[in-house]
């Protein structure tokens, strides 16, 4: 099918030399001197026609390998009602990440951070029988979500652009042939998309949930950090990595409790330095002694905060991470001077389980911190720790909570050796829901027996806007972008570099050809400086830029690809054949 050639004297685009002051990875920075996207407010970007036409691409691909595992395409709005999720009680989970608003009659509505609900209650509205199911529904969508702290650029805003699509199923074997068609699915969809994703285990956070993996982008700029075991393929996002607890241990065979004066040691290492000093017979080192992190947790709805006390050992620290999503849906915060004023037993830098214990203060442990486990840590008086106050035998934690780091070198849960870690950005993932909505909501059916059956739900998301950014941050290299062919705006970028009218005519029938071929084609037509056009054709990233210069004296063009950089030279006469064939 012929395409149209979009010159460059007439497209709606401008370049620009210098990176912009806020920009921080190489994404943000390159989309917007290319001319792809400008800043509009934090985390908020308008999209240019260059950048319209990759995202459209993206959006294609997704549609395709959606359409291919039967789902069917709807469209909610964006601006939603507070009811449907109020029943599911996310308009208090969500907390300050919901865009809240009123209309002129005070009623509460939403921008939506993602649409469970919504999909829920259309399909509740639509079905009665198990003859109407299994059902997969999409949508790519805008989403709205209040980020504190929006930043490099698409890959983390305010306003982005998802698909979100939801499988409902009357069986739990339904859901899980459906979360595998989506999962094969989305492994073709970042296949095509040029992207070198990593599948790794994942916490499902406030979409609630059972199974629930991440489609990782690995890349210096991601947020998230995940680790693997190159020997057996084991792969979590950290917040999802269980922590192996060790033999627990006798208690009978350890050393009293003993109180020590240790002035000024309010942080781990001078406590080491102290406790080695006082000659024990043995040296202590930082991973025998016990940190306790003091929190606060809120449950959503909630006005009051509970303290928390989080013991970990002393060569680790606190992720908050971890810690957030393992007291989800609650929140949580560090505690901060006001709160240490307003519970006195409380002794900066001292702080030990038995005080907590006795203060009624809920204190939960590192897997590691096994019964029989002796400890260096807080005696709950200014000044003073114990050493060996033993698990099990002195104070009993209420329970486990991973919140400590998780270290390049632990050994990998599954046991099958040690934890390389690494960053990447979240392009994807999937829940198996199961039946939280449904279950709030009212959905069923009725079985083929007669009796109503509550419906199964699996939900699955990519990030559509997020993935620009990402091809950009994996192919782009110093010059600029380096566009994957099938995201590309344009197959071929041609540039005439000289004023010679031949050059011009002749670029002008390559164009045409290209076209006739079924490419889409960008012609550099303006009066510029040679070095502007070449300059511009390495920033924008087309996958073939083809240059029309004094080679054509001798019949010939050059062929540049532009992720490799291999040039050749090839006959005028040739060229349309050869890059419709190739391209």
């Amino acid at each position: 099918m012929a395409r149209e050639v979009t010159r460059m004297s007439g497209l709606f685009l401008r370049t620009l030399r210098e990176d912009p002051a806020d920009a921080e990875v190489i994404s943000h920075k390159l989309l917007v001197r290319a001319g792809y996207v400008r800043r509009v407010a934090p985390g908020i970007y308008s999209w240019l026609p260059l950048g319209m036409k990759v995202l459209r691409r993206v959006e294609k691909i997704i549609r395709d390998e959606m359409d291919a595992i039967g789902g069917q395409e709807v469209h909610f709005p964006a601006l939603l009602p507070r009811e449907p999720y109020e029943a599911t009680g996310r308009w208090t989970e969500y907390g300050d990440t919901l865009f809240r608003l009123k209309d002129r009659k005070k009623a509460d509505y939403l921008l939506g951070p993602t649409h469970e609900e919504l999909f829920t209650l259309m399909v509740k509205g639509e079905t009665s029988s198990y003859r109407d199911f299994p059902i997969t529904l999409y949508q790519v969508q805008t989403k709205y979500r209040d980020e504190e702290r929006p930043r490099a650029g698409i890959l983390r805003g305010r306003e982005f652009t998802m698909k979100d699509s939801y499988s409902f199923d009357l069986t739990d074997e339904g859901l899980a042939e459906s979360y595998a068609k989506h999962r094969e699915a989305y492994q073709r969809i970042f296949a095509r998309l040029g992207l070198e994703v990593q599948i790794v285990s994942a916490m499902s956070g406030a979409m609630g949930g059972s199974a629930s993996e991440e489609f990782l982008a690995p890349c210096e700029a991601g947020e998230d950090t995940y680790v693997r075991c190159p020997a057996t393929g084991f792969a979590a996002n950290v917040e999802a990595v269980t922590t192996p607890a060790p033999p627990e241990q006798s208690v009978a065979d350890k050393p009293e409790a003993v109180v020590y004066d240790t002035p000024d040691t309010p942080t781990i290492e001078t406590l080491v330095a102290h406790v080695n000093g006082l000659g024990l017979g043995r040296t202590f080192t930082a991973a025998d002694t016990l940190k306790n992190v003091m929190v606060k947790t809120r449950l959503p709805g909630a006005t009051e905060w509970t303290l928390l006390g989080v013991g970990v050992p002393g060569d680790r620290e606190v992720d908050l991470k971890r810690l957030e999503a393992s007291v989800s849906p609650a929140e949580v915060a560090l505690l901060e001077d006001a709160d240490f004023a307003a519970n006195p037993f409380l002794t900066k830098g001292y702080i030990g389980p038995v005080g907590l214990a006795k203060n009624g203060v809920r204190y939960l442990v590192d897997p590691r911190i096994v019964t029989g486990t002796a400890w260096v840590t807080g005696a709950d008086e200014h000044g003073r720790h114990v050493v060996d106050l033993v698990a099990g035998r002195d104070f009993t934690p209420d329970g486990t909570i991973e919140a400590a780091e998780v270290r390049e070198g632990d050994p990998s849960p599954d046991g099958g050796g040690p934890l390389v870690a690494a960053r990447g950005i979240e392009m994807g993932h999937i829940f198996q829901l199961g039946r939280k909505y449904a279950e709030a909501l009212g959905l069923t059916a009725l079985g083929a027996d007669g009796k109503p059956a509550t419906v199964t739900m699996g939900s699955y998301g990519v990030g559509v806007t997020r993935a620009v950014a990402a091809i950009t941050e994996q192919h782009a290299d110093a010059k600029g972008l380096v566009w994957p062919a099938e995201v590309a705006p344009y197959a071929v970028h041609i540039v005439v570099a000289g004023k010679d009218p031949a050059q011009a005519e002749a670029a002008d029938r390559i164009a045409t050809g290209l076209a006739d071929a079924g490419l889409d084609v960008l012609l550099d037509d303006r009066k510029a400086s040679p070095g502007v056009k070449f300059a511009d054709a390495e920033l924008l990233g087309m996958p073939t830029t083809l240059t029309v210069g004094r080679g054509l004296a001798n019949g010939v063009v050059e062929v540049t690809d532009r992720a490799s950089g291999e040039r050749r030279e090839v006959p005028v006469d040739d060229v349309v054949a050869e890059i419709a064939r190739t391209g």
